[in-house]
């Protein structure tokens, strides 16, 4: 019986690797290449609408990686937020090596938000009509203050300055209410709401204090900008 059971362990033992060898198999290139994706798109977190690119690496067609044992497993080589440009680790266990099998993959990760952007030079002074402008989809990397992503938004406002075809329009190329402009004026109170005109004092964009004149009584006060040629006041 003792001979029996030595048997068998022995024969069981000796079968192991072969049929390790039986489960393995060799990875391919596009399926290191998805891995890496997913690890990404498992980490990433965006704002909504934004569209994110993610490019691993080019890898040489001329590599040959090992028979692997499942899982191929894939992980970011440090733990921490993704960047623009990220490091992906495949590793995984072979029965043709005594050490486990790993390759590490740079992987670039674009952002891209939708902005409002000039469809044609656009001059100082000029005012903003819908043909003037186009919503594309711009990397993080060029948004460099405060910008629009919707049309709606700009349609009314001046320029300050020059703004080149396809650049981002933000809030300081712009005057929602520009010095010397008739404004209308918002005197709002809990209950009641009083609506006069006055002119501009100086130049404001969105949530602006500027100073204004009541072109009725003729005084001057502070007002917010709430929207292209309107302020509020508070009474």
């Amino acid at each position: 019986m003792k001979v029996k059971n030595v048997l068998i362990i022995f024969m069981i033992y000796f079968s192991m690797p072969s049929f390790a060898a039986s489960q393995a198999s060799v990875p391919s290139l596009s399926t290191i290449s998805k891995l890496a994706i997913e690890v990404i798109e498992k980490k990433i977190n965006v704002a909504d609408g934004a569209k994110v690119k993610i490019t691993p690496q080019s890898l040489d067609s001329r590599l040959s990686p090992p028979l692997c044992l499942p899982p191929l497993k894939a992980e970011l080589a440090t733990d921490r937020a993704i960047k623009r440009t990220n490091t992906v680790k495949i590793s995984c266990n072979s029965p043709q090596l005594d050490y486990p099998w790993q390759i590490f993959l740079s992987v670039r990760v674009d952002i891209l938000y939708p902005v409002v952007v000039a469809t044609e030079t656009l001059g100082p002074g000029q005012l903003i009509s819908n043909g003037d402008i186009s919503i594309q989809y711009v990397d993080q990397t060029h948004l460099r203050g405060l910008q629009f992503d919707n049309i709606k938004q700009v349609i009314g406002t001046r320029t300050k300055r020059r703004i080149p075809p396809n650049q981002p329009i933000f809030s300081n190329n712009l005057c929602f209410v520009c010095k010397g402009d008739t404004v209308s004026i918002f005197a709002r109170s809990q209950n009641l709401v009083i609506k006069t005109v006055g002119e501009a004092l100086r130049d404001g964009n969105l949530g602006d204090r500027i100073r204004i004149k009541n072109s009725h009584s003729n005084k001057n006060l502070h007002a917010t900008v709430i929207g292209v040629g309107e302020v509020e006041v508070r009474m």
